[in-house]
This record gives C-alpha cells, sequence and structure tokens, in this order.
C-alpha cells in the first residue's frame, strides 16, 4: 500500500514585519506598528518622504535596531540576539555611498572579506568571490584597487560584497544615487538578474517603476500604501500627500503600458 503524500510545507515569506514600533532613546517616535510581508523573490520598493521611517525599518531588518515593540522574522527565523549572525548573513545591505563598504587593496580582497571573517578560506572562498563578481560583471577588476574604478563601479562592487554572503534579501539604499545613465541601467541589469528577494529604498520613482512590481509607502512611522508600482505611482494624491514626486513630464501608466 502506497503511503499518503504529505502536502509540501508552505515556504515562510523572506521578510515578516508585525507590529513593529519603535521610539529613540530621545523620545522620537519613528515606527508606529508597521507590518509587512515580502515573499521570496519579490522585488519590493520602499517610499517615503524624508524622516517617514524607512532607515529605522531597514535597521531593524538585521537587528542594529532592537527593543521596541512587534517582531521581525527573515525567513521564518526571528531577527533576535540568539539569530543575529545567521540574520546578518541572509539580509545584505549595500548602502547608499559605497566608499562605506570598500576599505581593501584590492576588489577581490573587499568581496573576500565578509566570508573569509566568517571563516570560509580555500578554494571555496574563491569560487565565492569570483561567482559574485562575476554576478556584478565586474570579474575583468578584481586585482584592481577599488579607488580607481568609477562610481557605478565601486556600486556594484559594494553589491558583490553582499552577494558574496549569499543573502536571502538584498537592501539598496538610494541605488541610484550619483550615478549616471548608463551606471542606472547597468545596475538594473545586474538586480533584474538576481535570484535573491530585493527591498528598495528609493527616492528614485522611475527606478522604482523599472524594478520593482510593488511598492510600500511609509509615512510617519506607518504603512500607508502598499500595492502595484504602476497604480500608486498613478496617483497624484497620493504623492502629493506624501512628499513624493515624479520627473516633469513622466507618465507611470504609459511606461507601465509598454511591452517588455
Amino acid at each position: 500500500m502506497t503511503p499518503p503524500s504529505v502536502p509540501p510545507q508552505p515556504q515562510p515569506p523572506s521578510l515578516s514585519v508585525r507590529g513593529l514600533a519603535y521610539a529613540y532613546p530621545d523620545g522620537h517616535q519613528a515606527l508606529f506598528g508597521v507590518d509587512l510581508s515580502i515573499g521570496q523573490g519579490e522585488r519590493v520598493a520602499l517610499l517615503g518622504p524624508n524622516g517617514a521611517g524607512k532607515t529605522t525599518l531597514v535597521l531593524h531588518l538585521n537587528g542594529i535596531l532592537g527593543g521596541g515593540a512587534g517582531t521581525v522574522a527573515v525567513g521564518g527565523l526571528p531577527v533576535a540576539k540568539p539569530h543575529l549572525a545567521e540574520v546578518r548573513r541572509r539580509v545584505g545591505i549595500v548602502f547608499q555611498d559605497p566608499d562605506d563598504q570598500l576599505f581593501m587593496p584590492t576588489v577581490r580582497e573587499d568581496v573576500a572579506f565578509g566570508p573569509a571573517a566568517a571563516g570560509l578560506r580555500g578554494p571555496e572562498l574563491e569560487r565565492r568571490v569570483e561567482a559574485a563578481l562575476e554576478r556584478v560583471g565586474m570579474a575583468g577588476a578584481a586585482d584592481r584597487p577599488p579607488y580607481h574604478l568609477s562610481f557605478g563601479q565601486r556600486r556594484r562592487v559594494a553589491v558583490a560584497t553582499v552577494l558574496v554572503m549569499e543573502p536571502e534579501i538584498l537592501v539598496l539604499d538610494e541605488p541610484t544615487s550619483n550615478l549616471d545613465p548608463v551606471s542606472r541601467r547597468e545596475l538594473a541589469d545586474v538586480l533584474r538578474s538576481l535570484d535573491v528577494t530585493v527591498l528598495m529604498v528609493t527616492h528614485d520613482l522611475p527606478y522604482a517603476l523599472e524594478l520593482c512590481p510593488r511598492s510600500v509607502v511609509l509615512a510617519d512611522g506607518t504603512v500607508v500604501a502598499d500595492g502595484p508600482t504602476s497604480r500608486l505611482l498613478a496617483d497624484p494624491g497620493l504623492l502629493r500627500k506624501h512628499r513624493l514626486e515624479l520627473p516633469y513630464g513622466f507618465d507611470p501608466e504609459a511606461v507601465a503600458a509598454l511591452p517588455d
């Protein structure tokens, strides 16, 4: 007799935030009961004006901030002290300024730094570094000093320093700041090719529309909108109310209607 098949268990979301509230020591309340769930492989833009709480939310994802109300889980693993090492491997944050992440003599050494610090050595370390650089189109720069690279190239190397840790979630803070049009396109090509969950914090609304099918708007420490990026950006009242602005003449509905 054939035993009954066991149905596969549903995969937990890459990110689950429930009732997250946080006040800084000076009494400023930055988050008020944020709820957010991001499925595996999603690309989501986090939008909102300055002071909305976006950075505070991001810093909770890998335990840099904590101690408030609510819960955060990454791939089902609670962001809590016993799990911080694994959570920080799973959540890779690419900062706005790549020079905050690049400090070694060569690109190869910068990308190797994280896994080497975690104990990886030998051929496996070399394989991981080469694969990460290949994914961002920077394999040919492995032996160059980072400061000899353009800003856009340094941004892609910074992405590689995170990808080499094989994260579940890639968080990008204002990824297009200071990038020229060619560098924007090159970075977009890299991000579209990745098989990880992406959370992109940005004021660049056209870039959010290009890369993220879904957007979440944060304002005054709460989620005020969550839905298809094309629909949210086509709502002038929503944008005006929360100090979000499209470039002059940019029509998100026309862009969304273009064939792939």
